[in-house]
Formats: C-alpha cells, sequence, structure tokens
C-alpha cells in the first residue's frame, strides 16, 4: 500500500472539482466477489438460485432492498420478514469473509493524492458498520471526513440522496462534487445529484 502512495493515478481530476466522493464496495474495494460468495451462501439456505450477471444488477441497492428484489423474481412475492431474514444472513455470510477485502490501487492512489487537498467522503448503499470496518482493513479511515451510508438517507441509489448527503457533510456544493463509481444505479445517482462522475469499470477490470 505505501508504494501506491507515491504514484500518481491514471485517473484524472478535472479542473474546478472541490470534493471527491468515492462509493466503496468495488470501487475502493475489491470485494464484490466476496459479496457474491457471501449472497450465494445466503441464498443457497432457502433454495434461492443466485446468478452473478443477476445479482450485478442489483449493485447499489441496500442489502435489504437486493433481498427483496431476489424474492420477488424467484418466489413472486415481497415478503418483507423473509427479505430481512435473508439480508441478516447475507450480512452474516459476509462478515466472515470480510478480512479478506482487498483495494483497488488506481482508485485508493486518488484518495492519497488529494488528501488535504480536497475534502473527500464515502457514499455507499452497505450498511455503516460494513462500511467502516472495510475502511480500516484497507487503511482509509482517516482520509475521508464523512461516511454515507445505507441507514442515513431514505432513498438509495438510483436517487441522489446519498451523493447529496455527501456533498452537505463536505460543506461542497454538490454540482463541484466529482463522484468514483462502479455500478449503473451510482452513476445515475451521481448524475441525477448534478455531479460529475467516473465510472472507475474502465481503470479497474
Amino acid at each position: 500500500m505505501n508504494k501506491n502512495k507515491k504514484q500518481n493515478s491514471k485517473i484524472q481530476v478535472p479542473e474546478g472539482i472541490e470534493g471527491l466522493i468515492f462509493d466503496l464496495d468495488g470501487t475502493l474495494a475489491d470485494n464484490m466477489p466476496l459479496h457474491f460468495q457471501a449472497w450465494s451462501n445466503a441464498c443457497s439456505s432457502y433454495g434461492l438460485p443466485c446468478v452473478l450477471e443477476e445479482m450485478l444488477k442489483y449493485a447499489g441497492l441496500s442489502t435489504y432492498k437486493i433481498a427483496l428484489e431476489v424474492f420477488r423474481k424467484n418466489k413472486g412475492n415481497h415478503d418483507p420478514k423473509l427479505a430481512r431474514e435473508l439480508a441478516e444472513k447475507k450480512i452474516s455470510e459476509y462478515d466472515r469473509l470480510h478480512d479478506l477485502t482487498k483495494p483497488f490501487p488506481e482508485v485508493v492512489t486518488v484518495v492519497y493524492q488529494y488528501f488535504n487537498k480536497l475534502p473527500m467522503a464515502v457514499g455507499t448503499g452497505g450498511i455503516r458498520a460494513a462500511a467502516k470496518k472495510t475502511l480500516e482493513l484497507l487503511g482509509l479511515t482517516k482520509y475521508f471526513v464523512a461516511v454515507v451510508a445505507a441507514e442515513d438517507v431514505e432513498n438509495h441509489k438510483p436517487e441522489p440522496d446519498t451523493f447529496l448527503k455527501c456533498a452537505e457533510l463536505m460543506n461542497v456544493d454538490p454540482a463541484k462534487c466529482l463522484v468514483f463509481e462502479d455500478g449503473d444505479r451510482g452513476v445515475e445517482a451521481a448524475r441525477r445529484a448534478g455531479m460529475q462522475v467516473i465510472d472507475v469499470r474502465g481503470f479497474v477490470e
């Protein structure tokens, strides 16, 4: 990790940007395979299929809302109780895998470059406890002035609330914020918030 701090990222921050906002899972953290494994384990407990291509479509949604979608697609119902149980099972499964989290150096390098130069925040659809642990595992906690998680907003991506809350906490005009994202819902959320956005999939895949 120290080596990356001395490098310049291939990702360029445009002129006029006054605040940076990062999605976490799949953007700063190379942990989407871990999330998929956790979902696969949880779904198998309920006799539900778990197909990677399908799960990727839910990127940006909260764990609970993903669980609702899984039941709707496979069982034709929106049973809140079962969805809550599935979400809790997934969180438990992910907890067992969490320590395997790795960084995406190309994106993390941007964080190192702009620390103490621009305010930075994390805007994630994940729960706060998981986000906090991920940042700790990556050694990134100190770099961000704010973390906005699923519990902090009523409307999740692709609604703009998560990123607008980040801008508010950074005290930066949304129009002068740049978002780093890896999911279609997140990219759409940034655009709805009136922010510039970089899709990191072109840099980390």
